[in-house]
C-alpha cells in the first residue's frame, strides 16, 4: 500500500489486473499490455501506457500507485559490487547489493549477476553481528517494493540481473506474503522471468515459516543463516534461536527438505573467536550431512560500532578444509563489497547518522 492509500500496481498479479478490470467490462487482453509497459517496457507512470484508451489509464491511476525508489547513494566496489541505497515513498532508507559473478557463490561460475534484496525497513531479529537491526525494525516492505529493488538496479546498472538472493535487511520469512508475492512476480514469464532455481530465500531460522515456506508451490531455493553449529553459539549472536533453537530448526528443515528437490544452503559467517573454533566446523559438517546441505563460509565483513572481526584466512581455511573433510560441499566465499561496507545496513545506518548530525542550513 503506498502512502496514497492506493495498492501498487506492481504488487498486483496477472491474473489479479485480469480479475479488477473485468469488473469494469474491459477486454481480458489488457491486463497482459499493461504488465508488458510495466515488466519489458519498465515505463514509470499510466500515462506512458499509450496503447491504453486515456479512460483506462485514468481509472487505472484513480485505482492504483505506481511505485519508484529514488535512489540516494551508489557506491562502487573495486570487485565491481555495487551498493545502492534507496529512498521510498515514505521517506525511509532499504538497500541493494549488485554482486558480480563469483566461483563461490551457490556455485556460479558464469558471468551471473546477482542481487541482493531488502524485504524489511531495517529487522527486529536483532542478530549481534548485524549492521541492519542496529536502528531497529520500521515495517515490512510490500511486494513492489521489493521488485521494484530489481528494476531499478537494472536501471542503474545497465545490466541484466539473472539471481537473486533474499539476504538483503530484514528477515524475509517475518514478511512472508509480501515475499512469496514477489516470488511470483520476478519468476513470472509475464513478469521479470528469472528462474525459480535462481532465486533464493535466507532465513535466521524462523522454523514455523519454513514449514510454511514447504507447503508453497515455489520452486525456490533455501538458505539457512546458521552461523552457529550449537545452541550455545547462536544464542550469544542470534536472538531468534532462543525461540526456535536448533533441534527445532534442524526438524523444519527436515520437513522442508522432505517436499522440495533443491537442496538447502547453510549460510556461515565466520567470526574470529565466536563461531570459527574447529569444533564447530565439525558439528556443521554432521548437520549438512544430515540434511544433504551446502555450507557457505563467508569471512565476517566488519561494521562500525560492533566489536566483531573475521578470522585470519589460515583459519578460514583450516575451517574450510574440515568441512570437506567430512565430505560436505563448501566454499569459501571470495571477499565481495569490502571496501564499500556492503554487509548488510551500513550504508543505511552510515547515512541516517551523517543526516542526524549534519549542522542545520541557515535560513
Amino acid at each position: 500500500m503506498s502512502i496514497a492509500g492506493k495498492p501498487s500496481i506492481q504488487s498486483l498479479l496477472l491474473d489479479e489486473i485480469a480479475a479488477h478490470l473485468a469488473t469494469q467490462n474491459e477486454r481480458p487482453y489488457r491486463a497482459k499490455q499493461i504488465i508488458d509497459w510495466i515488466y519489458q517496457k519498465r515505463v514509470t507512470s499510466f500515462d506512458a501506457m499509450s496503447d491504453l484508451p486515456q479512460e483506462l489509464r485514468k481509472r487505472l491511476a484513480d485505482s492504483f500507485d505506481f511505485t519508484q525508489l529514488q535512489t540516494v547513494r551508489l557506491l562502487g566496489s573495486k570487485d565491481t559490487t555495487r551498493k545502492f541505497l534507496f529512498r521510498l515513498a515514505d521517506g525511509n532508507l532499504i538497500e541493494s547489493v549488485l554482486i558480480p559473478a563469483s566461483p563461490s557463490l551457490y556455485g556460479a561460475t558464469s558471468d551471473r549477476r546477482t542481487i541482493c534484496v531488502s524485504t524489511q525497513v531495517g529487522c527486529a531479529y536483532g542478530c549481534k553481528f548485524c549492521a541492519s537491526g542496529l536502528d531497529g525494525y520500521t515495517r515490512n516492505l510490500d511486494a513492489s517494493e521489493i521488485v521494484q529493488q530489481l528494476l531499478a538496479v537494472e536501471k542503474e546498472s545497465g545490466e541484466r540481473i539473472d539471481n537473486v538472493v533474499f539476504m538483503g535487511m530484514g528477515e524475509p520469512l517475518a514478511n512472508f506474503d509480501s515475499v512469496v508475492r514477489a516470488i511470483k512476480i520476478i519468476n513470472a514469464p509475464w513478469g521479470m522471468e528469472i528462474g525459480a532455481r535462481h532465486i533464493t530465500v535466507s532465513t535466521s531460522g524462523l522454523a514455523p515459516q519454513i514449514r510454511k515456506l514447504a507447503e508453497e508451490p515455489l520452486q525456490s531455493r533455501l538458505a539457512i543463516s546458521l552461523h552457529g553449529a550449537t545452541d550455545d553459539v547462536r544464542n550469544k549472536i542470534m536472538p531468534v534461536n532462543r525461540k526456535y533453537d536448533l533441534t527445532t530448526l534442524l526438524s523444519a528443515c527436515d520437513y522442508y527438505a522432505s517436499r522440495k528437490k533443491q537442496r538447502i544452503y547453510f549460510e556461515y559467517i565466520l567470526i574470529a573467536g565466536i563461531n570459527d573454533a574447529e569444533e564447530q566446523a565439525h558439528l556443521l559438517a554432521a548437520h549438512a550431512r544430515r540434511l544433504g546441505a551446502k555450507v557457505n563460509l563467508i569471512p565476517y565483513n566488519n561494521v562500525e560500532g560492533l566489536e566483531w572481526s573475521r578470522p585470519s584466512r589460515e583459519r578460514q581455511e583450516r575451517f574450510l578444509s574440515i568441512l570437506r573433510g567430512h565430505g560436505t560441499v563448501a566454499t569459501l566465499r571470495r571477499e565481495k563489497g569490502h571496501d564499500i561496507d556492503a554487509a548488510c545496513g551500513q550504508l543505511r545506518l552510515q547515512t541516517k547518522r551523517s543526516l542526524e548530525t549534519a549542522p542545520a542550513s541557515a535560513d
